[in-house]
């Protein structure tokens, strides 16, 4: 699309003085802070916290059947089965980092010690080892047919062990859950169905044949379908386009459509504030789906609607850049930030940059995202005190000759592991600070924890300015 195409905007007073900050910062020192954020995005401590919790089944019997969630009060990992929608996220995690490995290894632990001998670091065997183990369980769930939740259960592995390796059983993984996904496709409603039942302290909805019901987040398992089964996408696309976005921009988490005439019963909240309010993670979910969906359509409208989205995000941010919960609840001190919103919308953010790069507001939609992560790594990345070190082998063998290898390689069986070079417990996630459901009328709320979700995107982040090419032309 070149800039001649692109839609002009129509900026709101919050747009207005976020674009005059942008003007301000690329001729004044707004990349102060990016070395900062650089450094956080690949530190030994990003990669040490992710090793310490995946090689705790290096010794186990069997692949894991439990995966990594949210942090408790102190800051330790609640896991949930594999079958819960957020089981491929961890799994995702190590992809990531072994992509980093393969495709761009000076990012990994770059640093050598003065002894001229490398920083300790987990082999790339060893990486790709723990990834295929914490996903064989996975597999499975490509089968599932009760839940839309697929793209997320399996993408985020899946496709690269498939890029990165053409792992064949994660390609049939992938064919097996965008069928499986599409099963739940309506012909009437032109989408897919979310939710079987939605059930909270304020409304229920048990009965699938009287009531359908579509959430935003659905667009981001659309990359999924779009993969294998691209109309079926698109339509999905489409009707979230026309029924989850308000005329100022803002989204709709729910909507609850008549399965036999396609139109509109209901529009509500299920982790918001309110039915009128806009759910940050919501927001952000959509910034993501609809750029996700131009890449596979270079459609146009899609590019619009995420540039709207992401405009009206950006509006409401606060005064120290970190999303609220919900963008239009009433904010007090015990207002829960959402850091999973804010890593997800800059993922979708690098994604508008790159389609608008050659236009004005690309690198606006780059000072943005950078600004986002960079505010949010400011007050919620967990200390990074966690590091690599060589535990020497407490077995001798005896070798032949005698002096043919060096005594400070030790005798090639220690072993890697994490030390914490802080005095208290620190959290196990990278991030703190984000809230999975904070509604009122929820069965539960969660919130100011760790999320394996928002560290998966906060290194998805980190991957994305690696491929974009970004790392030495933002100031870093």
């Amino acid at each position: 699309m070149s800039p001649s195409e692109v839609p002009s905007r129509g900026d709101d007073f919050n747009l207005i003085k976020a674009r005059a900050r942008y003007a301000n910062g690329v001729n004044g020192t707004a990349n102060a802070p990016l070395p900062h954020l650089m450094e956080a995005l690949y530190s030994e401590s990003v990669v040490a916290k992710i090793w310490s919790i995946a090689s705790k089944a290096l010794s186990s019997s069997k692949p894991p059947i439990l995966y990594p969630e949210y942090t408790d009060n102190d800051g330790t990992y609640v896991y949930r089965t594999l079958d819960f929608w957020t089981s491929g996220f961890f799994p995702g995690s190590m992809y990531l980092l072994l992509e980093r490995l393969i495709r761009h290894p000076q990012s990994i632990l770059g640093s050598e010690s003065t002894d001229n001998h490398s920083t300790p670091r987990p082999h790339r065997l060893q990486l790709e080892h723990l990834c295929r183990w914490w996903t064989t369980n996975l597999h499975q769930n490509s089968l599932k047919r009760d839940t839309h939740d697929l793209g997320f259960m399996i993408a985020p592995w899946a496709m690269r062990a498939w890029e990165l390796q053409r792992d064949a059983a994660a390609y049939n993984s992938l064919v097996m859950a965008a069928h499986s996904l599409a099963s739940r496709f309506n012909v009437t409603t032109q989408c897919l169905r979310s939710w079987d039942v939605c059930i909270t302290n304020r409304y229920s909805y048990t009965d699938p044949s009287q009531d359908f019901l579509v959430i935003i987040d659905n667009m981001l398992n659309l990359d999924l379908l779009f993969w294998e089964l691209y109309k079926i996408a698109l339509a999905h696309a489409r009707t979230t386009q026309k029924h989850h976005i308000r005329d100022d921009h803002s989204t709709f988490h729910v909507v609850n459509l008549d399965a036999d005439t396609g139109s509109v019963k209901a529009k509500f909240t299920n982790q918001g504030f309110s039915d009128s309010s806009c759910w940050a993670r919501g927001q952000a979910w959509g910034i993501m789906g609809f750029m996700q969906t131009f890449e596979w359509t270079q459609e146009a409208s899609f590019l619009t609607t995420a540039r709207d989205l992401a405009d009206y995000f950006i509006a409401q941010l606060p005064l120290d850049g970190v999303p609220y919960w919900d963008f239009t609840a009433p904010v007090t001190d015990a207002s829960p930030r959402d850091t999973s919103a804010a890593m997800v919308a800059a993922c979708g953010m690098l994604l508008l940059h790159k389609a608008l790069k050659d236009a004005p507001d690309g690198d606006f939609y780059l000072f943005e995202a950078m600004k986002l992560v960079d505010c949010t790594v400011a007050r919620f990345l967990t200390p990074p005190t966690a590091r690599f070190i060589t535990v020497p082998s407490t077995s001798d063998v005896l070798v032949y000759p005698s002096g043919c290898i060096d005594g400070r390689d030790g005798d090639g069986f220690d072993k890697i592991s994490v030390i914490n070079e802080s005095s208290t417990k620190v959290c196990e996630t990278i991030m703190q600070g984000a809230t999975i459901n904070n509604y009122e009328f929820a069965p539960r709320r969660w919130s100011n924890h760790g999320l394996v979700y928002a560290d998966y995107y906060f290194l998805l982040f980190g991957n994305m300015l690696l491929d974009l090419g970004l790392i030495g032309t933002t100031g870093c």
